[in-house]
């Protein structure tokens, strides 16, 4: 049995090598994703021959992807749930991130709702402190989203953050299904992999929409010369099952460059021997305006917006039917300032 890695192509760049690497299957147990970047990611980038190494993508074979789970929703298990099929989902983010009680904070998601977001959205850093713990919030903010549907007669999301130690996250995720939430958000970098995998695994049961915050990527995907890129992760994480992603904007506040979004896209949604697609989430220092290039450059993607909608000088509720409205002015091919003319909250 040879298990050697072979080296099966090599080409000199402008700053160094671009190499392709094949391993045998052999060498890894395929449902173990740590074991598996243990090997191609693992102490290679700490010998001191090496001044910089990036892992640019990477190629699963059938086996191993057949023994991951994929998103239990993907794209289209999203929009039946939401019954919206020809547009962005838009969503945003509570803010301030941190700070709020919890009663002003489903206030805040309700205002957002009513408004015509469809997706509210704790921060990354909002998990359960004293002056806003979980439990409370969960309770709230459902009310609030329930008073929402009704006022509205559309679905709305609340995507409340579980991250936590892994028993706990599991346990998190169990109340949110308990109280009748459909969603929960994860930061998958900070957690790690192999939390990742146990809340997929459990979500077998849960049933939930698994939305992946990203915070902690840039540590290894900004370095253009070092680290490992993001759309590796991106096929990582949609092996191991989670249903949205974020992804950068090409635009706003983000580093990526819209090619490096678009191919970040492409790795959420391309054909991967089954696996259900991911939902691919811009988010990041965007506003109304920045809606006509995401749509016409990256899709009918999640459109999330933090201070673009509750830095509105009217308001979160105006901020957001402002947003709603460049969605509506884009579909309809009409420029925004036109719009704006007979939308007063644009």
């Amino acid at each position: 049995l040879k298990l050697g890695a072979t080296v099966f192509y090599l080409k000199r760049e402008e700053e160094g090598f671009l190499c392709k690497v094949a391993y045998p299957n052999e060498l890894f147990e395929y449902d173990n994703m740590p074991n598996i970047l243990s090997s191609v990611a693992g102490n290679i980038f700490g010998m001191k021959e090496i001044k910089n190494l990036r892992l640019e993508d990477i190629h699963f074979p059938i086996e191993i992807i057949n023994s991951y789970k994929g998103p239990k929703f993907g794209i289209d298990g999203i929009r039946r749930l939401l019954k919206v099929y020809d547009r962005p989902l838009l969503g945003t983010i509570v803010k301030p991130k941190i700070g709020l009680n919890s009663y002003d904070h489903a206030q805040v998601c309700y205002d957002a709702w009513v408004g015509g977001c469809d997706v509210v959205k704790d921060d990354e850093n909002l998990s359960s402190q004293k002056f806003n713990d979980f439990k409370t919030r969960l309770r709230e903010t459902l009310k609030m989203k329930e008073k929402a549907e009704r006022k509205t007669g559309e679905k709305k999301i609340y995507m409340i953050n579980i991250t936590a130690e892994t028993n706990e996250m599991i346990k998190r995720a169990e109340l949110a299904k308990k109280a009748g939430n459909e969603y929960v958000m994860v930061d998958v970098l900070t957690v790690g992999f192999s939390a990742l995998q146990t809340l997929r695994n459990a979500n077998e049961k849960l049933n939930l929409v698994i939305h992946a915050h990203r915070a902690m990527h840039a540590a290894l995907t900004k370095n253009l010369k070092h680290g490992i890129s993001m759309k590796v992760l991106v096929k990582i994480y949609r092996l191991i099952g989670v249903d949205q992603l974020h992804i950068g904007t090409g635009v706003g506040k983000m580093f990526e460059t819209l090619e490096e979004v678009k191919e970040n896209v492409k790795a959420c949604t391309e054909e991967m021997h089954g696996i259900k697609k991911v939902f691919p989430v811009c988010s990041g220092g965007l506003h109304p305006g920045h809606i006509p290039f995401l749509m016409k450059n990256i899709g009918n993607e999640i459109i999330q917006m933090g201070g673009g909608i509750h830095g509105h000088p009217l308001g979160t509720v105006e901020g957001a039917k402002a947003a709603r409205q460049a969605i509506d002015a884009t579909i309809k091919n009409i420029p925004l300032e036109k719009y704006a003319e007979h939308h007063i909250q644009l």
